[in-house]
């Protein structure tokens, strides 16, 4: 498991699978398990199962909230099998591709690529992407899973930007690779980001551009949790991060790329998971009425005053 707690957990929106999925992602990667599960009652979509599980020590949450969004490959997850790191790296990979492939569907074959021999793209049957890959023993070290943003459409081209833009906004930011398009790669233009991975709070991300026509873009099936020690930290991420006011709802917002992000404080978790149910019900219904969280209001919710 991950020796600091994890400021950015990526949110999966689900219909009604997400504990489902959760037990199907917790069989299919090594050390991996749900961590808690609570029910919110009385939500504009009935009640609502939250989920959180770690996954290979990679923190996620999971809420069953009603057919409203899908999950599409604007956002993956980046699988590294690193010889380096695993000798029977080549195993494994084909094992889990095998069981993520059960129902779902390829986007890129399992198969060897000019930069891996090794890789491929798989939407799973509830229809999360992954991408699988073989890392050479010869680079640079990275965690076992990562989140992936493809910017595509109306914001193809906008990767470095964007990526810029985030590493300016959030502390503990670095950038790693960074790899273009040749020329000669058309629809993609020449200098456009292939591939950059890059540092937020500790956590790394990959980033892409793609010209090619998709019928996708960013959605509020996948956000960014960023966990905020005090009402400052809420404050300014909000600040930077919030782009669409008619968005902005319940913790959540969109950016200037159409990412989704929720900005919560960090004792949200004690709060949503105390075994006092009153306490769950009285804060849910505090932040279902808040656009940016209140912590003030939050904790005289949760201690009845």
């Amino acid at each position: 498991m991950t020796a600091t707690k994890q400021k950015i957990v990526p949110h999966l929106w689900f219909d009604t699978e997400a504990k489902e999925a959760a037990d199907f992602y917790c069989s299919v990667f090594p050390d991996s398990t749900i961590t808690n599960i609570t029910t919110l009652h009385n939500t504009p979509g009935g009640d609502c199962d939250v989920v959180s599980f770690d996954l290979s020590g990679h923190s996620f949450m999971a809420i069953s909230a009603g057919p409203v969004f899908k999950f599409n490959p604007s956002v993956s997850f980046m699988v590294n099998f690193d010889l380096a790191q695993d000798k029977d790296a080549r195993a494994r990979i084909d094992e889990v591709w095998s069981k993520l492939a059960d129902g779902g569907e390829v986007l890129m074959p399992l198969d060897t690529y000019p930069f891996s021999e090794r890789y491929g793209w798989i939407q799973d049957k509830y229809g999360l992407s992954w991408q699988l890959i073989l890392t050479s023993p010869m680079g640079s070290e990275r965690p076992f899973i990562i989140p992936a943003l493809l910017f595509v459409g109306d914001v193809c081209g906008k990767a470095e930007e964007a990526t810029d833009f985030y590493l300016s906004g959030f502390k503990r930011a670095n950038r790693g690779e960074m790899v273009r398009y040749p020329a000669g790669m058309e629809p993609d233009k020449e200098g456009a980001v292939m591939f950059t991975d890059f540092m937020l709070e500790g956590q790394w991300f990959v980033a892409m551009d793609s010209a090619r026509e998709h019928d996708f873009a960013f959605n509020e099936a996948i956000s960014f949790m960023v966990s905020c020690e005090d009402q400052n930290e809420i404050d300014g991420y909000w600040k930077m991060l919030s782009a669409v006011p008619e968005a902005e709802q319940c913790g959540w917002l969109k950016d200037r790329y159409g990412l989704s992000w929720q900005i919560v404080p960090d004792d949200m978790n004690k709060m949503m998971q105390d075994p006092d149910s009153d306490k769950v019900d009285r804060v849910t219904q505090a932040f279902l009425k808040m656009k940016k969280f209140d912590l003030a209001a939050l904790q005289r919710a949760y201690e009845g005053r």
